[in-house]
C-alpha cells in the first residue's frame, strides 16, 4: 500500500436502496483510510449522510465524485440492484482499486458477466457483502466438518426469511446469503432443479411482474429448489410467503452421517451441533451444543457480532486482497455464482427441467416465461 491513506468514497441513494446495512460508515476509523466523499442522488438523504460521516466532500452525481476525487476505495452500498453494474463498471473504469458491494451483485448473468470482465480487466478487487463468510464462527464449523464431527455431509438445507417477502423475493434478496453459504461448504454448483408458484398455480408468464428493489422480471410466493453439488452434496432451498417462524428459520442446516451442524446468518450467527445420526434429538434430549468462535460449548469471547463488525472485518480482508493481489473472501465470482443459482430457479421452471452450470441462458428467465 502507498504511506498515503488510501481514499474511500461512498455511493448511496436515498429512497433505492439508500446506504445498505452500514456499508457507508465502514470505512470510519479504519487505519490507512481516509473518507473523503460521498454521492446521493437525493438531496435531503445526500445532506444527512455527509452529517453522518464526518462532512466529507459531497456530489449529487457519482461519476462527477469519482472523476474529481480518484478514490482508492468505494462502498457501492445502495440494496436496489438496479443500477450496481453501471456503478461497479463506472469505478473499476475509473481505476477503483477495491469495491465493496451491498449483495446481491446484480440483476442477471449478462450484467454479472460483464462485471467480472469489467473488473478483471481494471485489476479491481470486488467484495460482495456476505457478512457469515467473515464470521470466526465459519471457521469453526470449517473444523467441525473436516474432523468428522458430522461424518460425511449428505445435504445442505437452507431456508429464507419466508416474511412478506417470501418467494421469489425472498430468494434474491436474502436467499443469496445462503446459496453464498451452500456454494462455500459443498463446492462448485452442478444442476438445479426447481418450481416456482403463485397463490397455488405453477407460476406463468400471467403471473410476472416488476419485483421490488429494482430486481426486475420476478413471481413466485412459494419456490422449491434443489441443487447438486461437486461433492456429491445435495442443497435444497425452500421460501414461503408468510412461513416465517419465530425464532426464524433463515440459514443452513448442514446434515451429515453422524449429526446435524445448523447455523444462522449475520458477523456471529447462531451456531449449533447435534452429534446424532438420526437428526432427531428424540434420543437425546438437550443435544444440542452451542458452538462459539471457539468451538462447541465454550461461551463467546468476542463482544460486537453486529453488522459494522461483519463489514469492518469484510474491508479488512478487501484490503489485504489488493495487497496480496488475489480475490477476497466472498468476491465478484462468488456473488455471480449467487446470481446463477437465483437464475437457475427460474429457468429450471421455465424449462421444467433440471438445468446445469454454468446456465447457456444469460438473460433474466422470467422475461422468456410464456
Amino acid at each position: 500500500m502507498d504511506s498515503e491513506p488510501l481514499r474511500a468514497a461512498v455511493i448511496g441513494s436515498t429512497g433505492r436502496g439508500d446506504y445498505g446495512h452500514g456499508l457507508d460508515t465502514v470505512w470510519q476509523d479504519l487505519p490507512g483510510v481516509r473518507l473523503v466523499a460521498v454521492a446521493d442522488d437525493n438531496p435531503e438523504g445526500l445532506a444527512r449522510a455527509r452529517d453522518r460521516l464526518g462532512s466529507p466532500t459531497a456530489y449529487a452525481a457519482y461519476p462527477e465524485m469519482l472523476e474529481r476525487e480518484k478514490p482508492h476505495l468505494l462502498s457501492i452500498a445502495p440494496r436496489w440492484i438496479d443500477r450496481h453494474a453501471e456503478m461497479i463498471l463506472a469505478a473499476a473504469a475509473a481505476g477503483v482499486r477495491g469495491i465493496y458491494l451491498e449483495k446481491p451483485l446484480c440483476r442477471d448473468l449478462e450484467e454479472a458477466d460483464a462485471i467480472v470482465e469489467g473488473c478483471r480487466k481494471a485489476g479491481t478487487r470486488l467484495a460482495i457483502a456476505f457478512q457469515t463468510r467473515y464470521s470466526p464462527r465459519l471457521d469453526v464449523v470449517d473444523r467441525l466438518l473436516d474432523s468428522g464431527e458430522i461424518g460425511r455431509v449428505l445435504e445442505i438445507h437452507a431456508r429464507g426469511k419466508e416474511d412478506g417477502r417470501g418467494g421469489g423475493e425472498d430468494l434474491w434478496v436474502l436467499g443469496s446469503h445462503v446459496l453464498n453459504l451452500m456454494h462455500r461448504l459443498a463446492g462448485e454448483p452442478r444442476w438445479c432443479s426447481a418450481r416456482v408458484f403463485q397463490e397455488g398455480e405453477a407460476a406463468a408468464g400471467r403471473h410476472v411482474q416488476e419485483g421490488a428493489e429494482g430486481i426486475g422480471p420476478l413471481t413466485g410466493d412459494h419456490i422449491q429448489a434443489v441443487y447438486g453439488f461437486e461433492a456429491g452434496v445435495t442443497g435444497r432451498f425452500s421460501s414461503v410467503r408468510g412461513a416465517s417462524g419465530d425464532p426464524s428459520r433463515f440459514g443452513v442446516r448442514i446434515h451429515g452421517t453422524k449429526g446435524v451442524i445448523e447455523m444462522g446468518t449475520g458477523y456471529l450467527p447462531e451456531v449449533h451441533l447435534l452429534r446424532e445420526s438420526s437428526w432427531s434429538t428424540a434420543r437425546n434430549s438437550g443435544a444440542w451444543i452451542p458452538v462459539s468462535s471457539e468451538g462447541p460449548g465454550i461461551p463467546e469471547p468476542l463482544a460486537d457480532g453486529s453488522a459494522h463488525a461483519g463489514n469492518a472485518a469484510a474491508v479488512r480482508d478487501l484490503l489485504v486482497a489488493i495487497q496480496e493481489s488475489r480475490e477476497p473472501e466472498a468476491s465478484v465470482y462468488e456473488g455471480r455464482t449467487a446470481v446463477e443459482m437465483v437464475a437457475a430457479v427460474f429457468e429450471s421452471h421455465r424449462l421444467s427441467q433440471p438445468v446445469t452450470f454454468p446456465l447457456s441462458n444469460r438473460k433474466n428467465p422470467l422475461s422468456l416465461l410464456a
